[in-house]
């Protein structure tokens, strides 16, 4: 099933860290604050691995607007209730100040037995990693994998844009995002292979019978086929303080997912994507540099500014924007994005003014519990033309 005028329906998972509202490091506060979320929220609002993080689940919905309503509905109720059990609602990538270990786990019988499985990797510095997962659908599973193997080499890309954790535990550790690393750590991340059915189905019972992973939900790939909704889930994003950073990845995504679904369905196989090595090299570059790195251009392999692949993602998406509405939405987003920055610019831009970690914590916290505003934006070079090609590309299809 597809969303009025055809268009797939999205929907965004975000997942926050609770901090004390004296300290600004994490609390084990989850129990206190998805209840009172769940109160008008309900099934929206959920438990995540460990107790100091939260998740906040839109509806699924057909138009940005809807998108952007949803987004701040979950976010000022996840907000309230926090505020509630006296912490803060924080949306990043990895913890700002140092937390007490060993991480509190959520104290569920699978959540148990996957610390167990993991090992180390549980209670690893940086443990609590909060990403931004953005459902597609309605897709069969076919055509979610087949969306999926078109997007493997984008997906670095997009990766760029959403950076918002470079401090982690009390340091800058020299990445836009240190989420991204600390991640890999766990079985099976990393970029999806591009499977049929049939392969798919094998690959996933043999990691199961390997006790690689535990159960389908633990299959971690950047884009994997939800096994509970009829959707494919891309889950390479940091969770942003600004709502506006999840909206657009989502807009950007459907419209690369509308190009691929109609490229599958008239028979044109995904190109020739980069080897899996070098695929992991563009999704370690995007994490360090953000949009200010070199990324890898899909169709030639060569090394290119990440503003330059932005562009190019974003004019192969122009056409399928313009038909689902989205055109104007995903211009002014992008424009202020290249302008102001990523979420981890400002979060090193709030550090250098007092070098305060403190005043990180609390620049998210504001900008997370309401719609928040950044810096009017200045055109940065190259911006201008993007918009250019973004309309004469919609224009002409």
């Amino acid at each position: 099933m597809t969303g009025r005028g055809g268009a797939l329906r999205f929907g965004v998972e975000e997942e926050f860290l609770l901090v004390d509202r004296a300290t600004r490091s994490t609390v084990p506060r989850a129990h206190l604050v998805v209840p009172r979320a769940a109160r008008s929220l309900g099934p929206q609002a959920q438990h995540e691995f460990l107790a100091t993080q939260v998740e906040a689940c839109t509806r699924p919905v057909t138009t940005a607007a809807a998108l952007r309503a949803e987004l701040a509905c979950t976010r000022r109720a996840m907000a309230a209730a926090a505020e509630n059990a006296g912490c803060l609602l924080v949306a990043t990538g990895t913890a700002v100040l140092p937390s007490r270990h060993p991480l509190p786990l959520t104290p569920t019988d699978r959540y148990r037995r996957l610390a167990d499985h993991v090992g180390p990797v549980a209670d690893q510095t940086g443990g609590e990693i909060c990403g931004c997962h953005v459902h597609l659908g309605d897709l069969s599973r076919a055509d979610a994998l087949a969306v999926s193997a078109h997007l493997r080499p984008w997906l670095p890309v997009l990766q760029a844009l959403c950076v918002n954790s470079p401090f982690c535990e009390g340091r800058d550790r020299g990445a836009a995002s240190t989420r991204a690393g600390r991640y890999l750590t766990w079985p099976t991340c990393g970029p999806a292979p591009a499977l049929g059915v049939q392969e798919y189905e094998r690959t996933v019972r043999r990691l199961i019978a390997h006790r690689v992973i535990l159960d389908r939900k633990m299959l971690y790939w950047y884009a994997r086929p939800s096994e509970h909704l009829p959707t494919l889930e891309v889950r390479i994003a940091d969770t942003n303080a600004d709502a506006d950073t999840p909206l657009l990845l989502a807009v950007l995504l459907r419209g690369l997912a509308h190009t691929f679904l109609a490229a599958h369905r008239n028979g044109t196989p995904p190109p020739r994507a980069p080897s899996a090595v070098l695929l992991r090299e563009a999704h370690r570059q995007a994490a360090i540099g953000g949009l200010a790195g070199i990324g890898t251009d899909p169709f030639t392999g060569r090394r290119l500014p990440m503003p330059r692949l932005v562009a190019d993602l974003a004019e192969l998406a122009a056409p399928a924007l313009a038909r689902t509405g989205d055109l104007e939405t995903a211009r002014l987003l992008l424009h202020r994005l290249l302008s102001c920055g990523t979420g981890a610019d400002r979060q090193r831009a709030v550090f250098a003014r007092r070098h305060s970690l403190t005043d990180v914590v609390d620049d998210l916290a504001h900008l997370t519990a309401g719609p928040g505003t950044v810096a009017a934006p200045v055109l940065s070079p190259g911006t201008s033309s993007l918009f250019h090609r973004l309309d004469s590309t919609a224009l002409s299809s």
